[in-house]
């Protein structure tokens, strides 16, 4: 993760409580840091930062919001398989697929 996108994290709500030092430098303990490993998982399976804030806002609430975290991480889960399968169906991948890539694309654009 980027310093950039960290900062925007922390300024966006999305590591709470976070510590500073006698420098106002965020110092991160071992749970802010799986949380944040925790948003990094979250964010690469295509949850938004309100659906990551909504999720931060159960956790914090505790135990009893157990049932409706699993429920909002089975509806990221769901759109995730949509999105997949989407994918899929617009670049299927068959043998002669990565001649297809190479050659679909100007020179001077990498894959």
């Amino acid at each position: 993760m980027t310093y950039q996108t960290l900062k925007f994290y922390c300024n966006e709500g999305l590591v709470p409580n976070v510590k500073r030092d006698h420098n106002n430098r965020r110092v991160f303990d071992e749970k802010d840091i799986k949380w944040i490993k925790d948003l990094t998982c979250l964010k690469k399976c295509g949850m938004s930062i309100q659906e990551m804030k909504k999720y931060l806002e159960l956790c914090l609430q505790g135990e009893a919001t157990i049932v409706s975290r699993k429920k909002c991480l089975r509806e990221s889960r769901r759109s995730c398989g949509l999105l997949l399968r989407n994918w899929r169906t617009a670049f299927p991948i068959s043998a002669g697929s990565r001649i297809f890539m190479t050659r679909s694309f100007p020179a001077n654009v990498h894959m």
